[in-house]
C-alpha cells in the first residue's frame, strides 16, 4: 500500500518515505506513528491510540510522544505551527488533515521466482536482526552500522533461551525494500529488530524497535545517543531490553552485562568489524584482505580475542578450501586460535579454529568434536560451528548425528552464503548412510548456492559413481577437476580425515567408480 499526499508517498511495503524522487530519511517508531495517523486520518488519533499501537501500551514519557510527533511533523516538511498535516485537536489528540490518495500494490515473488513457504516457528523465541541502516550519508560507515548489528546477534546468540537466526541471512535484506512479514516467513520467526545508526564525529545515535511480526505490535523502541567510545555500553543497553521486553524473569541485567566482554580499544574494533565484512563474503581474495586487517587488529590490540579467533578460522577454511597451503596455514591458524583462547576462554571463534587446526591438520577427532562441542556451548546459535561438528562427526563414523547437526547449521542460517558447505556436509553425511540419491539431491542445492565448494562437488561425484549413474558421475569428475586440479584417490586418503578405515575405504570406492585415478 502507498499513501500519497502532498508531494510525498508513503510506502508501507516498503517502509519508505519519499518526497518526489528522493528518500527521506525516518526513523522506524516515526514511520509507524505516520502510518498509523494516515490510517486513522479520519477520526482524532488519541494519546492511548498512539501509545498502544506505536509502542504496544508501554508507559512512554510525555517528551518521548513529543519528540515523536515533532519528527514526524519534520518529515513531512510540517510544523507545530503550521500544521498543514498533522493537526493537533486541543485536549483530544492528533489528525492527520492532508488530501490522502492510495495505491494497492502487489507483493513481489522471492528472488527464485516463487513465493516461499513460511518456515515452522522452533519452540524457543525466535528472533532476527535486520541490518542496522547507515544514516550517517557516508558509505565507508557502512560497517559500522553493520558492526553494531553484528555484535547484537552475537550477544543475543549467547543465551540459550533464545533462537537467533544467523549474521548471513539477515543481513541478506540489506539495502532491499522488505516488509517485516516477508522477513518472519522466510526466517522463521517470531521478533524482529530493525534500527538505524548516525555516527557524527564522535557520537552516535543508535535507534532500535522489536516487533512482535505474528501480532502485528511495536514491544520495544528506543533512541541512544552517546559519545563513540561508550558505543559497547549501547549496545549492552539494547540487548538487555530486547530480553527484558520478551521474557523479563530470563535474565538478571547485571548477570548479561558481566558476559559482554568489549575490547579495549576502538581503533582495533573498528578493523574487526571492517575484516568480517570481508570474511562473510566467502571468497578467497576476501579472506586475504581480511586477514590483513585481522592481523592489524592484533598488532593494536594483541589481545584481542575475537580478532584471534577469526584470523584463525579464515586460515583454517582456506586451507580447508584448497586456497592455501596447509602447512602454511596450519602453524598461523593454531597459534591464533591458542592465542585467542588464552586472552578470552568464552570466545566461540577461538574453540571453532582450534577444533579445525586439530581435526584436519592433526586428525585428533575426540579433541577436535569437544572444541566444536565447546563452541556451541559458549553459542549456542553458531551455525558455522553446528556445520563443522556435523563434519566431525561424519568424519569419526557418526554419521547420523552429523546430518543433524548439519541440518541445525541449516535451520539457524537459512539464507547463509556458507550454506553451500552445510549442505556439502548434509550430503557426505547420507552418502556414508548409503542413501546415494539423498547425498546427490544434497550435493547439487549445495552447488546450486554456490558452485565453487569443492566439498558438494566431491560427494556428488563419489555418490553418483556407487549409484551406477554414469552420466552424472562423468560430469561431477569434470566439474570437480576443475574446481580441485590436484584430485586424485591418493589425495583424498591423505587429506581427508577419516577415522573409520572402511569409511575411507568406501569413499574411495566410490571415486573409482566415477572414474577417477
Amino acid at each position: 500500500m502507498q499513501f500519497i499526499f502532498d508531494d510525498h508517498t508513503l510506502d508501507v511495503r516498503r517502509r519508505e518515505l519519499r518526497k518526489g524522487s528522493e528518500q527521506v530519511a525516518v526513523e522506524p517508531q516515526v514511520f509507524d506513528l505516520l502510518v498509523y495517523l494516515v490510517e486513522n486520518r479520519d477520526r482524532v488519533v488519541t494519546k492511548d491510540d498512539l501509545i498502544a499501537s506505536i509502542w504496544g501500551g508501554r508507559i512512554v514519557s510525555e517528551s518521548t510522544l513529543t519528540s515523536r510527533i515533532n519528527a514526524a511533523r519534520r518529515a513531512v516538511n510540517d510544523s507545530g505551527d503550521a500544521q498543514r498535516l498533522i493537526r493537533t485537536v486541543a485536549r483530544k489528540g492528533l489528525r492527520f488533515v492532508g488530501d490522502v490518495r492510495y495505491r494497492e500494490q502487489d507483493v513481489p515473488a522471492s528472488s527464485e521466482g516463487a513465493a516461499q513457504p513460511a518456515l515452522p516457528l522452533p519452540d524457543r523465541p525466535a528472533i532476527a536482526v535486520l541490518p542496522f541502516t547507515n544514516m550517517s550519508g557516508e558509505p565507508e560507515q557502512e560497517y559500522f552500522s553493520d558492526g553494531i548489528s553484528e555484535d547484537i546477534i552475537t550477544a543475543l546468540s549467547k543465551l540459550r533461551w533464545f533462537f537467533v537466526i544467523a549474521r548471513n541471512s539477515s543481513f541478506i535484506y540489506k539495502g532491499k525494500p522488505v516488509h517485516l512479514k516477508q522477513v518472519a516467513d522466510e526466517l522463521g520467526v517470531r521478533y524482529v529488530l530493525e534500527g538505524s545508526v548516525r555516527k557524527e564525529g564522535k557520537r552516535v545515535r543508535i535507534t532500535a524497535q522489536l516487533n512482535d511480526v505474528t501480532s502485528g505490535s511495536h514491544l520495544w523502541a528506543e533512541r541512544y545517543d552517546r559519545d563513540l567510545a561508550d558505543v559497547f555500553a549501547v549496545q549492552d543497553e539494547i540487548t538487555e531490553a530486547i530480553v527484558a521486553a520478551i521474557e523479563p524473569q530470563l535474565y538478571a541485567a547485571e548477570e548479561f552485562r558481566a558476559r559482554r566482554k568489549a575490547p579495549d580499544n576502538l581503533d582495533a574494533w573498528d578493523l574487526v568489524m571492517r575484516a568480517l565484512s570481508h570474511y562473510w563474503r566467502v571468497t578467497r581474495a576476501d579472506n586475504v584482505v581480511a586477514q590483513a586487517l585481522l592481523e592489524k587488529a592484533i598488532s593494536i590490540d594483541p589481545n584481542y580475542g575475537q580478532a584471534l579467533g577469526v584470523l584463525a578460522t579464515s586460515y583454517v577454511f582456506c586451507a580447508h578450501m584448497g586456497w592455501i597451503d596447509a602447512d602454511t596455514a596450519v602453524p598461523i591458524a593454531e597459534k591464533a586460535a591458542r592465542a585467542a583462547i588464552h586472552a578470552d576462554r568464552d570466545d566461540a571463534w577461538a574453540h571453532h579454529a582450534l577444533g579445525g587446526v586439530l581435526l584436519f591438520a592433526k586428525r585428533h577427532h575426540d579433541d577436535g568434536l569437544a572444541e566444536f562441542e565447546l563452541a556451541l556451548r559458549l553459542n549456542p546459535n553458531f551455525p558455522q560451528a553446528q556445520g563443522y561438528l556435523g563434519l566431525a562427526l561424519c568424519y569419526g563414523g557418526r554419521w547420523q548425528e552429523g546430518a543433524e547437526a548439519a541440518g541445525r547449521a541449516l535451520r539457524l542460517s537459512p539464507r547463509d552464503p556458507f550454506s553451500g558447505v552445510y549442505y556439502g556436509i548434509a550430503a557426505y553425511a547420507q552418502y556414508l548412510g548409503r542413501n546415494y540419491n539423498e547425498a546427490m539431491r544434497l550435493s547439487r542445492e549445495g552447488l546450486r548456492q554456490r558452485n565453487d565448494f569443492v566439498g558438494a562437488h566431491r560427494v556428488l561425484t563419489a555418490a553418483a559413481g556407487m549409484a551406477g549413474d554414469t552420466e552424472t558421475a562423468g560430469v561431477a569428475l569434470a566439474e570437480l577437476r576443475r574446481a580441485q586440479p590436484n584430485i586424485s584417490l591418493a589425495w583424498i586418503a591423505e587429506h581427508m580425515p577419516i577415522l573409520l578405515d572402511d569409511d575411507l575405504t568406501h569413499y574411495l570406492e566410490g571415486f573409482r567408480r566415477a572414474g577417477l585415478s
